[in-house]
């Protein structure tokens, strides 16, 4: 039997204590949830007003640009967060590395809610921005591989996937969140009003979150395959990124590919449409952000269910499912877009996030019984954050640049779906890890 089936299998590696394992699923859910609720709050921002607000320019397009530049510079600085919390969870903890996670990204969003702008700073304006969507960046590259492992690592057996899933609601949670604050924010302050200074409060409400999750996140225990492995500084890899490519270079390749379907529908549909509705099509701002949030609560709903589906099933027919409705759906779901109509709009968003649900709750799961426990948080870290990278950071731009030149959210379909298309080739090219038999 391999390392990774061993580890995932031996008896006394999930906690029979069902507290204990509660308050974990809680504090994972409850992290992933802050952090994706600061990502969401920045990249609505970037959407309607951190353009003329850090970046003046006579052109509209320009504006949208460089304020989706910063929100895609958080993504090419995870991979440094997943260097830095890879090498700490697996040498040091899973719990250490993401307490750390947690406050640094709570300073970084409460920072830009204190940012001057460019009117009144300058070039500074800018330029502390992007520092702080780096930290931003830093910090959730570390996050989500540590998250899912907490949960998964103190799973009982046979439920490994709907825990390592629980996780996986945050960043829908996050993304309500967000919008539960914002849509009032814009309501009593008016589109005017947010843009003079409004939309700082979203960024300073999540003081209050962070010391929330903190506080749960220092409740809870180690993850018990970490603990049972003894490993220390001394015994684990001196650089784990540096192994993990060594021993697994095709594992990485396709995990990332397993991931950069659904990465791309959740950015170009959470993010991207709500600056694309409303400056190409003249669809209301409220009328997208609630339609996305309609589709954010589908898709929360299916995230735990497609899971428990997984562990009965497997983990790939779930994910592959997904995928194939997702490559299928891609195209009329944008299209929607088309008709100016909420309810329409709504419909297709909740059904294409409700699919693509079916691909990433799995994959919380999926993406860590890749990799022995000795390198699993930099293996998970490594291919989800890139797979986030290229499938999501770089969405609301690429979308940005085809639709300057075919305007037409037919190319929104297009690009999803040919992204889902990869996902689908590369889960096929993987086996199944359900019973921890995935020779390592």
């Amino acid at each position: 039997m391999s390392e990774t089936a061993q580890q995932l299998r031996r008896p006394g590696t999930a906690s029979s204590d069902k507290s204990t394992v509660s308050r974990v699923a809680l504090a994972s859910l409850i992290g992933t949830t802050v952090e994706y609720y600061d990502f969401a709050v920045y990249g609505t921002a970037a959407a309607l007003v951190l353009g003329p607000a850090f970046f003046p320019s006579g052109n509209a397009t320009l504006q949208t640009l460089a304020a989706f530049l910063t929100f895609t510079a958080a993504f090419l600085a995870r991979p440094v967060g997943v260097v830095l919390f890879g090498t700490i969870g697996d040498r040091l903890g899973r719990k250490r590395a993401l307490v750390v996670s947690l406050l640094l990204m709570g300073v970084a969003t409460v920072g830009v809610g204190l940012l001057p702008t460019y009117e009144s700073a300058g070039l500074l304006a800018p330029v502390l921005l992007v520092t702080l969507r780096l930290l931003q960046g830093v910090s959730l590259g570390g996050e989500w591989g540590g998250a899912v492992l907490l949960a998964a690592e103190h799973a009982p057996p046979g439920r490994r996937a709907m825990f390592a899933s629980i996780p996986q609601v945050g960043p829908l949670l996050g993304f309500l969140l967000s919008s539960a604050v914002i849509l009032p924010t814009l309501s009593i302050a008016g589109r005017d009003g947010f843009a003079a200074g409004a939309w700082r409060v979203p960024f300073l409400l999540s003081a209050v979150l962070i010391v929330m999750g903190l506080w749960v996140r220092t409740k809870v225990t180690e993850s018990p395959v970490f603990s049972e492995a003894g490993r220390t500084a001394s015994g684990a890899s001196r650089f784990p990124l540096g192994t993990l490519i060594k021993e697994h270079p095709g594992r990485i390749l396709l995990g990332i590919g397993a991931g950069i379907g659904g990465s791309s529908v959740y950015y170009l549909t959470i993010v991207y449409s709500l600056s694309y509705g409303p400056k190409a099509l003249g669809i209301p701002q409220t009328t997208m952000l609630t339609a996305a949030s309609v589709g954010a609560v589908a898709a929360a709903a299916v995230t735990v269910p497609a899971a428990r589906l997984a562990d009965r099933v497997g983990r790939r027919p779930v994910i592959l499912t997904g995928a194939i409705g997702c490559v299928v759906w891609a195209l009329p779901m944008f299209a929607a877009l088309n008709t100016h109509n909420g309810l329409v709009i709504a419909g297709a968003f909740t059904v294409g996030l409700a699919l693509f649900s079916l691909m990433f709750a799995p994959i919380a799961a999926f993406l860590p019984e890749l990799f022995p426990a000795r390198l699993r948080y930099t293996g998970a870290s490594a291919t989800f954050i890139l797979a986030n990278t290229l499938g999501g950071g770089f969405a609301p731009l690429v979308a940005t640049w085809l639709n300057s030149h075919w305007a037409s959210p037919l190319v929104l379909g297009l690009y999803a779906g040919g992204m889902c298309l990869v996902s689908l080739v590369c889960v096929l090219a993987l086996p199944e890890t359900r019973d921890g038999t995935f020779d390592a």
